[in-house]
């Protein structure tokens, strides 16, 4: 199973990745379903050229993207961001910390299967 992480822009500016990271490598929080072989392929944020950040992600072969959980806390864009990824991979709305969100509810939704 391969991985990406994408992280809200402004946050990344001032954060280390701390949280979404160590659920990740512990397997916690949005990770802690995944079993076997986990790779983590893509931690970036969602800002800049998401086309090309979409085709590089998907030339690499990744299988579920994760939207961090400052993303679905405080970006306007989080519902348009996760389905139009749900067009080349499953989609977690969070990373770390409560399954669901203050402010919204977090989406998960499967990869659509007429994309190529």
């Amino acid at each position: 199973m391969k991985i990406a992480i994408l992280v809200r822009e402004e946050t990344m500016r001032r954060c280390t990745g701390k949280g979404c990271l160590q659920a990740f490598f512990q397997r916690k929080d949005a990770f802690a379903g995944y079993k076997g072989d986990v790779e983590l392929i893509t931690f970036s944020h969602a800002g800049g050229d998401m086309e090309h950040k979409i085709e590089m992600m998907r030339k690499n072969g990744v299988d579920v993207v994760h939207l961090s959980s400052c993303l679905r806390g405080k970006d306007p864009n989080y519902e348009v961001l996760a389905k139009r990824l749900s067009e080349y991979f499953d989609v977690i709305g969070y990373t770390h910390g409560p399954a669901e969100g203050k402010e919204r509810e977090t989406l998960s939704i499967k990869k659509q299967q007429t994309a190529n």
